[in-house]
């Protein structure tokens, strides 16, 4: 044994500040219980002196195999983040610009954050915005939707489990606290919760430090937490459906994402970005009639930027001419034709879109560029490509 440290010690601190590195345990003093805790803690394998050489020499090839495996994995997903280095968001009303301002903000802070809005109103893409532009987007952003998940797969979702600590647990498993290290955890409608599960969830954030189903071996987490609701958690608190500690815990920082009726000058935005999406999917060049543009700005979108989405997309697929109808509309929407009032000249291409939406945009930050690709959405990289295309 070593002096003043015992193997499964030394095992916990190289794991902790070397976790790229694959450790095989190999110690004289082998039980089966110590077997089991050392995979537990992430040991790549294990063995008792003496081991089987030809063994050992099978697992050491693995081990290095596995390793450079997660570096390519690894050099992937930086180029990914590289690649896609934006917001992802578009909007250019002020509503909109106070969002941005926020998550420039707030996006290297380890405080909560909680998206408040309607369904279908873009709460995950700011959740993605907010780590992705922030210290921890090279760790895992891993979402969750409470509304999804029966209240006991939740909590063994969350917090993983160990063999045996129910029917149907026939090996160890981690949970999503412990596979989100270092990144964030995204819990979408986090108003669904059970009451049971709210309190282990405001332990786990005072705590920070969970134990699996199962097991009462303390295991320590870092993550940052966001989450959205469509309810208005403070009426939650007083029927008594939602736990007001943990409402003041998870709002330090509230984002409220304005519906799409509040936001309507978006919307020609919105139309040109999923317009350019499916044309270039279904590899065609489309334009609105006037009809179908007065129609799409004056409806009320109950469904949001989701429906938009949708709309658009069924518009294109079913498109058959170079210009889309209202027959390419959904009934509730085409029953509006003549009852809307239609702007003179708003049949636009794709291009025409984009050049308005990027002159407003320069206009809108005193011609800063890096503003405006924000604003945009986009990647100064992608801003530049686009200004070149269009000739700006």
């Amino acid at each position: 044994r070593m002096p003043g440290k015992d193997g499964m010690q030394f095992l916990e601190y190289v794991l902790e500040n070397h976790k790229d590195i694959p450790v095989i345990f190999l110690t004289a003093y082998g039980t089966v219980d110590s077997a089991v805790s050392a995979m537990n803690m992430g040991a790549y394998y294990y063995f008792i002196k003496p081991p089987d050489y030809n063994q050992l020499k099978g697992i050491l090839a693995r081990a290095v195999e596995q390793r450079k495996l997660k570096k390519k994995l690894e050099i992937m997903r930086r180029q990914i983040i590289e690649k896609d280095n934006r917001y992802n968001i578009v909007g250019t009303t002020p509503e909109m610009l106070r969002i941005f301002d926020t998550i420039e903000t707030v996006k290297d802070s380890p405080s909560t954050v909680l998206i408040t809005g309607e369904t279908g109103t873009g709460k995950e893409l700011i959740a993605k915005a907010l780590h992705f532009q922030s210290i921890r987007r090279e760790k895992p952003f891993i979402a969750i939707n409470c509304a999804a998940i029966p209240k006991d797969l939740l909590e063994s979702e969350l917090f993983g489990y160990r063999k045996g600590a129910f029917t149907g647990a026939v090996a160890d498993r981690t949970g999503r606290f412990e596979e989100v290290s270092g990144g964030t955890l995204f819990l979408d409608e986090i108003g669904e919760l059970d009451l049971s599960l709210q309190a282990k969830l405001l332990r786990v954030l005072q705590e920070r430090e969970i134990e699996r189903l199962g097991s009462n071996r303390k295991i320590k987490v870092d993550f940052r937490l966001v989450c959205s609701t469509n309810r208005d958690l403070k009426e939650e608190v007083k029927k008594g459906n939602f736990r007001e500690d943990l409402y003041y815990r998870i709002n330090v920082v509230e984002i409220k994402v304005p519906p799409l009726r509040e936001r309507k000058d978006d919307i020609p935005l919105l139309i040109a970005e999923f317009l350019r999406e499916f044309c270039e999917r279904e590899n065609k060049n489309l334009t609105l009639n006037e009809t179908v543009m007065g129609i799409l700005e004056n409806y009320h979108w109950p469904g949001n930027i989701r429906q938009l989405k949708n709309v658009i997309e069924r518009a294109v697929v079913l498109a058959r001419k170079k210009t889309i109808t209202v027959n390419e509309l959904p009934e509730e929407l085409s029953r509006l034709k003549g009852k809307v009032t239609v702007r003179k000249g708003t049949l636009k291409t794709i291009r025409e879109m984009e050049i308005e939406a990027v002159r407003n945009a320069l206009k809108e930050c005193g011609g800063n560029k890096s503003r405006a690709a924000k604003m945009l959405g986009i990647s100064r990289k992608t801003f530049y490509k686009r200004l070149k295309e269009l000739d700006l």
